[in-house]
């Protein structure tokens, strides 16, 4: 998917809550506002967007009082089980995820709600500054559903919450309330409910609107090369997770479904 305008885009919402700031809601499919194969599309194209508007100083990227995202849908998994060619278009789309949010000059507050989960939480966690309310649940459900954890973990999480909190919550799928992810260092602050969420992101997003903007953004371009050098190793896992599309995501997908605890083969070859 190419996109140049807002207009373009369906599964985003615009509006302008404060002058210089523009608030992008991720609009899903579900209950839970899961992502389609359209949102996670959008979230890899939008920022490029955004860098290029003169009238945008900070962005508030937020869900639906539904949820930040719940993560991939299951007619999207199912297709990235089945589909090669799909596959290897939604891998595009998941390291453009990662990267535009990174290279994006405009600081970028997430406003993270309910469940965050997949594509969202990858563009959330790799914001500038990331809020949590107090019950939020961050799930990284990677190795849950039978893939390597890829989308994001990598690049970011070590370097937020240390090695030590980063494996056991990646390699377990333990979900993580916002506040613990606040006492971590996995977020930048917690908040009590979102009417706070939402209050805190706006006046965060004002002041970075309203600031020296040559300052902030290079301040940005600047903190921003430690996740630029750990592009390498983020590589390898989006490659890693894009492996087991064709593995063991089967039986996750299917026990998903089946609301039962998955029977992954007990040994591999790796």
């Amino acid at each position: 998917m190419t996109a140049s305008t807002y207009d373009d885009f369906e599964r985003l919402r615009f509006d302008h809550p404060a002058e210089g700031v523009l608030r992008v809601t991720m609009t899903g499919v579900g209950p839970a506002n899961s992502a389609d194969a359209r949102l996670h599309a959008e979230l890899a194209t939008i920022w490029p967007v955004i860098d290029r508007d003169p009238e945008v100083n900070a962005v508030i990227l937020c869900g639906t009082e539904a949820g930040f995202s719940a993560g991939a849908d299951f007619a999207m998994i199912q297709a990235l089980i089945d589909d090669y060619d799909y596959r290897l278009t939604v891998f595009r789309e998941a390291r453009d995820i990662v990267y535009n949010v990174i290279n994006c000059s405009k600081p970028i507050v997430a406003a993270i709600n309910k469940a965050a989960v997949g594509a969202g939480l990858a563009a959330g966690m790799v914001c500038d500054i990331t809020i949590a309310t107090r019950d939020a649940r961050i799930i990284d459900g990677h190795t849950r559903l039978g893939v390597a954890a890829g989308d994001h973990s990598v690049i970011v999480w070590p370097l937020l919450c240390g090695m030590a909190k980063a494996k056991y919550y990646l390699l377990t799928c333990d979900p993580l309330t916002g506040e613990e992810a606040e006492r971590i260092g996995l977020v930048s602050l917690c908040v009590e409910d979102d009417a706070a969420l939402e209050a805190e992101a706006l006046k965060i997003a004002s002041k970075l609107a309203q600031g020296a903007q040559t300052a902030i953004r290079f301040t940005k371009l600047a903190l921003n090369n430690w996740l630029r050098q750990m592009g390498p190793a983020f590589d390898a896992s989006l490659a890693m997770e894009f492996l087991g599309w064709d593995g063991e995501a089967k039986e996750g997908l299917a026990s998903w479904k089946e609301k039962r605890k998955p029977a992954f083969p007990k040994n591999s070859p790796v």
